[in-house]
């Protein structure tokens, strides 16, 4: 082709674009009420000329074996914070951009992570894990031997007791991610313990399993039987893949709805015996003290919850245009079962209206909900989200939450959570209270 033609395509191609802003002006001005507002300029760079990266080689498939996150993407990362670490970061927290999330899967990079003596790495080759006490047959598994059993797949959060636990005395992160990130959500392939079990028979006596982790910290926690033989799993797949190190690998335990605490990383050692083991984790730690002065000792599910994703500090209105439709949504869970209804105040909690769910609704699992909203500029807004389940259990508000729980414990707060939108659309993390 000619220099002459070449410069004819060019001046015919701008000039099409330029028919096409001319046809669609109409657009932007009857899109102004919709969910996704059109603006169209017919000096928008990005479309009157061929983009850079489609003027040349993209990289080889080889490049990146292991597919990695788009470089524009550098912000959606976990976070820690000295306040909630040892010195050197081996007992840590790494939590999970949930501001950033979409739908109910976390990807393994971004899933939270808690340690209490360090990452382990295990070579799975070396892995042994033993299954003792008042079985029938005890028994030491390699990993192969124990992926031989017949396997199950399931959708389930992880939940760190303390999520939320900062907060609830008074807002001390203005932050979405650090409010509720100790969490995600996840699918996890493994075997029932029930499906092993049923292989080595177990003791009518037995009422207690000890299940042991083989890191620095040797984490130690005492399950009831019967949460052992209803949905307890050892796991060793995430989301398709083998574990990451700092989930596990190559197995950890699984106890759906349950406190995180509970599901042993890196496990070595499954005991059954007729009574618990009053570990430290179970004694020292993880106990939520009440106001009569006893203290709960053994917590399990984590109760009904629910937050705001969109709008929160991390994800501000400041763009938005007087008469702009905008969708609120949030994400709700429970240890309990499943969600049943998320109902959605303006007002912090005075008056509710009913949001929608969306997408998969699973028991033990995150679940998505979404509130259509038109915007009113200048209109200061307390955004408060309240979760129901099939158990029957209603989110509580913080004064019934304190009324009965007191103000010692971190651990299983619960109740609901306040964004404050500003008349400018920034949003702040505050507490209502009566």
């Amino acid at each position: 082709m000619t220099k002459m033609n070449q410069k004819s395509k060019k001046s015919l191609e701008s000039k099409s674009r330029r028919d096409f802003f001319k046809k669609t002006s109409v657009l932007s001005v009857a899109a102004a009420g919709t969910l996704v507002p059109v603006v169209l300029s017919a000096d928008d760079q990005a479309i009157m000329h061929h983009t850079k990266w489609g003027q040349s080689w993209g990289d080889a498939v080889t490049k990146n074996l292991y597919g990695i996150p788009s470089a524009y993407e550098h912000n959606n990362t976990r976070r820690y914070t000295k306040l909630l670490a040892s010195g050197n970061y081996r007992a840590s927290i790494a939590v999970t951009p949930i501001h950033e999330s979409e739908g109910i899967i976390t990807p393994n990079g971004l899933f939270f992570s808690r340690s209490h003596g360090g990452t382990a790495h295990i070579d799975p080759n070396e892995f042994r894990l033993m299954i003792t006490g008042l079985v029938d047959k005890e028994i030491v598994l390699t990993l192969d031997q124990l992926k031989r059993y017949p396997s199950v797949t399931r959708t389930h959060f992880i939940e760190c007791p303390a999520n939320g636990g900062q907060e609830w005395r008074r807002p001390q992160y203005n932050s979405l991610q650090f409010a509720k990130g100790f969490m995600a959500c996840a699918e996890w392939t493994g075997v029932y313990i029930k499906t092993i079990l049923e292989d080595l028979g177990l003791s009518s006596k037995v009422q207690w399993m000890l299940a042991e982790g083989s890191d620095n910290s040797e984490m130690g926690r005492s399950v009831p039987i019967d949460k052992i033989l209803d949905d307890a799993m050892i796991v060793w797949g995430q989301n398709g893949e083998a574990l990451r190190p700092e989930q596990g690998y190559p197995v950890r335990l699984l106890l759906p709805g349950w406190e995180g605490n509970l599901c042993v990383k890196w496990l070595k050692r499954l005991d059954f015996s007729e009574e618990p083991w009053f570990a430290k984790e179970e004694t020292s730690k993880y106990t939520a003290l009440k106001p009569d002065g006893k203290a709960i000792q053994h917590f399990y599910a984590n109760e009904v919850n629910s937050t705001v994703v969109s709008p929160s500090p991390e994800k501000p209105w400041k763009d938005l245009k007087d008469g702009d439709v905008v969708e609120i949504q949030g994400l709700a869970w429970s240890g309990m079962g499943t969600i049943t209804t998320v109902d959605l105040s303006f007002d912090g909690g005075k008056n509710y209206v009913e949001a929608s769910l969306k997408g998969l609704v699973l028991p033990k699992c995150w679940t998505r909900w979404s509130y259509i909203h038109t915007y009113k500029k200048g209109d200061k807004l307390l955004l408060t989200s309240r979760a129901m389940d099939d158990a029957g259990f209603i989110q509580p508000t913080i004064d019934q939450e304190v009324s009965v729980m007191g103000v010692e414990s971190i651990y299983h707060r619960n109740a609901v959570e306040t964004w404050e939108v500003t008349e400018n659309g920034e949003v702040n993390h505050v507490q209502i209270r009566s």
